[in-house]
């Protein structure tokens, strides 16, 4: 009945999850939920506000522009150059989307013909493979192993793959191994796309979450990137936004131009009450940033510091909502027994690809109270 390639696809990691972690709360199991990375905390006052006026505006009923309201791509340039000190020419070089994930589904459509390769990072963020596959695509693993620091191994991709490959997917800060790049990388990064004729699609929705006195390069920073790339940037984990569909891409107009014919074709353009939320989240008081990035701390050291005295070896995360821990035997199992014995939610790192075998991912969205009382139910479990 389905076509080849939605019959290729794996079970979405995600719904999968929520499906067991209903199925648990059913028994009437008081269940922890440290799965899915959706803040658990409101979208700031005065993003909302904003949105509340703007409904009211009949002008925002109507179909919004393919490319997103030009007062909204300013603001994201403004913002760029004001927390990236990156200069974007907003009609060319910044282009709306429904949400990163959207965007990042629909630009092999632009640039894949059937059969050719995307790398795409092992354990990943799913859609860059799916997004590869919906296109007729060939996804090719980088693998992501922590002898490397999570990061690819660029000379360890065969010449044959890289002459057939067109796009790199990249996320740093990373998901799931809240993982950060150094500005050499990048650079090695542009190099090898020059070299080898790819397009670089960098993921950066985590860029803001950082803790430490951490600061995330972006990779358009690095010199020729915007020759070779784009960015992504969601204002979803930034501003507590998951529900409101609000992303933009910046860089390379050429590729910009590519996803936005697909985007012309598919969809109509995100909400512009939404955009106009999202010009008050950008160019508005960034103090909410700092005061969630605050809470999440607190909540990676209470939750680190559990791990530890269980006697797991886990460092704290520089950046994102993500811990990434390595278990004994196989993750489903561990994932299982969380959720069976001690009704936490967990998500096992093979859902983001075979590199993720033997770790899981915690997600720090839940107070500091239920974190601490997953950490006393594991004690009672005698993990190690």
């Amino acid at each position: 009945m389905y076509a080849d390639r939605i019959n290729s696809l794996p079970p979405y990691l995600f719904a999968a999850i929520d499906k067991a972690r209903q199925e648990a709360v059913k028994k009437g199991i008081d269940v922890i939920n440290l799965s899915i990375g959706d803040p658990d905390m409101p979208t700031p006052p005065h993003i909302v506000e904003a949105m509340r006026k703007a409904v009211g505006n009949p002008e925002r009923h109507r179909y919004p522009s393919y490319e997103g309201m030009l007062s909204f791509r300013d603001a994201a340039a403004k913002w760029y150059k004001k927390i990236m000190n990156i200069d974007l020419d907003p009609e060319t070089e910044v282009l709306t989307l429904i949400g990163s994930k959207e965007g990042i589904a629909h630009i092999p459509l632009a640039f894949l013909n059937p059969g050719d390769v995307s790398l795409v990072p092992d354990p990943g963020y799913p859609v860059y493979n799916i997004g590869t596959i919906l296109a007729d695509g060939k996804p090719y693993k980088m693998p992501l192993i922590s002898e490397n620091n999570f990061l690819p191994d660029l000379d360890a991709i065969p010449s044959g793959i890289a002459k057939k490959a067109k796009i790199m997917f990249l996320n740093y800060p990373n998901n799931p191994t809240s993982a950060t790049a150094t500005v050499k990388f990048f650079e090695e990064v542009v190099d090898y796309a020059n070299e080898n004729e790819i397009l670089v699609i960098h993921d950066n929705a985590y860029s803001e979450m950082t803790y430490d006195g951490y600061k995330a390069p972006s990779f358009l920073a690095v010199g020729g990137a915007k020759d070779v790339g784009i960015e992504m940037h969601s204002l979803s984990k930034t501003y507590n936004m998951t529900g409101w569909r609000l992303g933009f891409a910046v860089g390379n107009r050429d590729i910009l131009s590519g996803l936005g014919k697909v985007k012309t074709n598919v969809d109509s353009g995100a909400f512009e009450a939404v955009q106009e939320a999202g010009i008050a989240a950008l160019s508005g008081p960034q103090d909410c940033v700092r005061s969630m990035n605050n809470i999440y701390k607190e909540r990676r050291d209470a939750l680190i510091s559990g791990l530890n005295e269980l006697g797991l070896d886990v460092k704290p995360p520089r950046a994102t909502f993500y811990v990434w821990v390595r278990v004994k035997g196989k993750s489903l199992d561990f994932t299982k027994m969380l959720l069976e014995k001690a009704g936490i939610v967990a998500t096992p790192g093979p859902g983001f690809g075979e590199y993720g075998e033997g770790y899981i991912r915690f997600a720090l969205t839940q107070t500091v109270e239920r974190i601490n009382e997953a950490v006393e139910r594991m004690h009672k479990l005698k993990i190690e």
